[in-house]
């Protein structure tokens, strides 16, 4: 038996998985998105995705894959480009929050 659900259902599961913090609300409508153009009869899995996605603030892009010196001396608008197209690049870039990007872990 299947059930169909929506973005409020899908955040709800992050909830009942004890995965609330992985994904801001922004990110988990990013990721609810991405969830249904790839195919919408997909089976939810959390987990999975709070093993294959992340959500991190610039800073934190920068510092987890050691760009420090590739950014260095860029203002910040140069700094998200630069990131911007690194996870473009690297991995796959699901979108971006006001507080920083949603992308595939690699």
């Amino acid at each position: 038996m299947k059930q169909t659900i929506g973005l409020s259902d899908f955040r709800d599961a992050f909830i009942h998985a004890g995965r609330k913090e992985n994904f801001g609300y922004e990110a988990l409508e990013l990721l609810f998105n991405m969830c249904e153009e790839i195919d919408e009869n997909m089976e939810l899995d959390v987990i999975a995705l709070c093993c294959e996605y992340y959500e991190n603030d610039l800073e934190t892009v920068i510092s987890e894959y050691r760009l420090t010196d590739d950014v260095d001396g860029m203002d910040e608008d140069e700094k998200m480009d630069f990131v911007r197209e690194y996870l473009n690049e690297n991995t796959f870039l699901v979108g971006e929050t006001s507080s920083g990007f949603v992308y595939q872990a690699f």
